[in-house]
């Protein structure tokens, strides 16, 4: 952890979408299987890696055939045997995401055998057809469908069969084509077959884990109906026994591709990301409008990069997000009037319409982010796109923008994505590859003011005020942006506990997620009925205020045999106070305040007892602590240091406010039980 209460460690972490989804209920990306994935398993369906799985899939059959011209067909064969109720519910449905103009999706076999012996063939009418859930509200996009295949009737000890075939026809990127699987780890498949066919006549560029290497090659036919054939038969064991990949090259098995490089790859996306001229006129009348709003003074006249924020701010926000990952519509693009027309778009669309707006002030790059594994260096495909970002270049600045997110400030790049190596869409570029710049556009700050009061019989309330600039700030965004506002007080009381703060929240206000030129402020009271039980003496209670964390120092085998750096994440700087006002009668003593300072970071706490306004002259405990990360890592040679580092900020945690009342009696002791001698001694009286 790094700051607990700002949930610092989640998002340096790269893990802000996985917590927006899984704690706060907010979907901010939307999970789909790329084209090329080339192991068809149900979507959205994932299997327990424990070796006890819920389900076990006793064969995968999968064989990929690609043509010259681009074309493919993939033929998925599955047998799984159902071990549990919570398998039977992960099987009960089976999704197969593809796009219609260009893909064609055929299931003609999915037949269930019951543990009783008994087997029912699924009838075609158990097969839905329907937009995918991420485009139903937007009909332009329909064509991203989903089949569904409703399995009733499954119980533990059932084994289920399924096939399905994909057929790619006419895709935008053809005559290329591309793919990239991983074998299966952890048992979860029993026997795995993979096959991969394609033209020997094309070019291509193949990798092979070299602890997967293939069965058997074959090679047929001459001239242009020459083909290559690879084949791989793995069991569990096999895929127990070997390194899952090469870590050195690519974290996929196989990688293939036709796309000779990566400027060859940008150059044929190019043309998907150049606006074109219908609707002219409109897009010039939003642009007056636009600037409008950002010069309210008609003399005034805001410079390149106030228009180009005040676009931003419009495409970012009026243009609702349809969150499909990169590729999924084959990279076609809408016309810009058209995207302005509607309100919504993907990312790509609304790259499109944002471009077109600002055609008047700059020409904006499109980029797409990669994940960070060397095979994305050494192989030009399209599937290791993660991310959409927009780089916005003036006579003064350069910037990456994100218009994905809607309630991302000016500039922001969400922290995972940071950093990262991004593919720029410009086929002029002398250098295609760019780096996201790791800083944020203004420096992260945070502030927590807590003001609490302790009545006599024990109840806490309390008030907390959060004031946010940066990666967390972004997360909250986010978070209240996506949730209703009757459902704010939910959010609030997942941060309280985050925070460690126990009791009921309430009373939730936060101001406008898309005011994003201030920082997010967030107000929420607590209550906590039964916070002290003054018939003990004396009573200790830690200071009101969130628990600063850092990331865990490396335990002593990581740092003698794979030592490296401790990430300290984006610089920021943490400020939180508390006060909180005990009832009159009551004496308290505050702990000894701590200072510690490093290069790296520095952390500083004050606690003290303030004597109150007369009449009633109450005493008021205050405490606060301050903790600045000034660089983003530590050396691993500085282990030692950092761990002391990291004990002090503990050990100061862990002190105390002492309070005692002097007119509290003290709790009864319990009567002391009388000796079996005692029982049979009559009293004398």
């Amino acid at each position: 952890m790094k700051v607990r209460f700002a949930l610092r460690s989640l998002l340096q972490s790269h893990m802000i979408f996985y917590f927006l989804s899984v704690l706060f209920c907010v979907r901010i990306l939307y999970a789909q299987e790329t084209q090329n994935k080339s192991s068809q398993k149900p979507l959205d369906k994932p299997i327990a890696e424990a070796p006890k799985t819920p389900a076990q899939i006793e064969l995968l059959e999968t064989r990929i055939r690609f043509e010259a011209d681009g074309s493919s067909r993939k033929d998925v064969h599955a047998r799984v045997r159902i071990n549990s109720e919570l398998g039977a519910r992960q099987f009960g449905r089976l999704n197969f995401d593809y796009h219609r103009t260009f893909e064609q999706i055929e299931i003609p076999l999915v037949r269930l055998t019951h543990s009783s012996g008994g087997t029912a063939d699924i009838l075609p009418k158990a097969i839905s057809d329907q937009p995918n859930p991420a485009v139903v509200d937007a009909p332009a996009y329909h064509d991203v469908r989903r089949k569904t295949v409703r399995i009733l009737g499954m119980a533990p000890g059932d084994t289920l069969e399924y096939r399905v075939i994909t057929t790619l026809l006419h895709a935008p990127l053809a005559p290329d084509f591309h793919l990239s699987h991983s074998f299966s780890q952890g048992g979860v498949v029993t026997d795995e077959f993979f096959e991969l066919d394609f033209p020997a006549s094309r070019q291509i560029q193949l990798y092979i884990n070299p602890a997967a290497p293939a069965t058997t090659v074959e090679k047929s036919g001459q001239g242009d109906s020459a083909r290559n054939v690879y084949r791989w038969r793995r069991n569990a064991s096999a895929a127990n026994s070997s390194p899952s990949h090469d870590s050195e090259s690519a974290d996929s098995d196989v990688v293939l591709t036709t796309f000779a490089s990566w400027q060859q790859l940008v150059t044929r996306l190019a043309k998907f990301f150049t606006p074109d001229n219908p609707g002219a006129l409109e897009i010039a009348a939003k642009v007056s409008a636009l600037m409008r709003d950002a010069a309210p003074n008609a003399d005034a006249k805001p410079d390149p990069d106030a228009k180009i924020e005040a676009i931003y701010n419009f495409v970012s926000q009026k243009i609702r997000t349809v969150d499909l990952p990169p590729g999924a519509t084959g990279f076609r693009t809408r016309p810009a009037i058209e995207i302005l027309t509607s309100g919504y778009a993907t990312p790509e669309d609304k790259f499109v319409l944002f471009s077109a707006l600002l055609n008047s002030v700059v020409v904006p790059r499109a980029g797409f982010v990669a994940s960070p594994t060397k095979e994305s260096s050494a192989f030009a495909r399209p599937s290791v796109f993660d991310h959409l970002v927009t780089e916005v270049r003036t006579p003064s600045v350069s910037r990456f923008v994100d218009l994905n997110i809607q309630v991302a400030p000016y500039g922001m790049i969400p922290s995972q994505f940071r950093g990262r190596r991004v593919l720029m869409v410009d086929p002029d570029a002398q250098g295609v590859w760019r780096a996201v710049p790791q800083g944020l556009p203004f420096p992260a700050k945070q502030q927590v003011r807590i003001g609490a009061m302790l009545a006599a019989d024990g109840k806490l309330t309390a008030k907390v005020h959060y004031v946010l600039r940066g990666d967390n700030e972004l997360l909250l965004r986010v978070a209240f942006f996506q949730t209703p506002q009757e459902k704010w007080k939910n959010l609030a009381q997942l941060l309280a506990i985050s925070d460690g703060f126990r009791g009921e929240a309430g009373n939730v206000s936060a101001s406008d997620p898309s005011s994003t030129k201030q920082p997010f402020t967030l107000d929420y009271e607590i209550t906590v009925p039964k916070f002290v039980d003054w018939s003990k003496r004396p009573v200790r209670i830690p200071a009101l205020l969130p628990q600063v964390g850092l990331p865990d120092p490396p335990t002593k085998s990581a740092t003698v045999n794979t030592p490296s750096s401790i990430d300290l994440g984006t610089p920021l700087e943490v400020e939180t106070y508390a006060t909180l006002e005990i009832p009159a009668g009551t004496t308290a003593r505050a702990p000894t305040g701590t200072s510690v300072e490093r290069d790296y970071a520095t952390f500083t706490s004050k606690y003290g007892v303030l004597e109150g306004a007369p009449p009633s002259r109450n005493l008021t405990l205050t405490a606060t602590r301050r903790i600045r990360f000034l660089l983003r890592e530590v050396p691993a040679e500085r282990a030692a240091d950092y761990n002391a580092f990291v004990r002090a900020i503990q050990n100061d945690e862990a002190q105390d406010f002492t309070l005692e009342r002097s007119d509290t009696p003290a709790a009864p002791t319990a009567p002391k039980k009388a000796t079996a001698t005692e029982k049979r001694t009559p009293n004398p009286n």
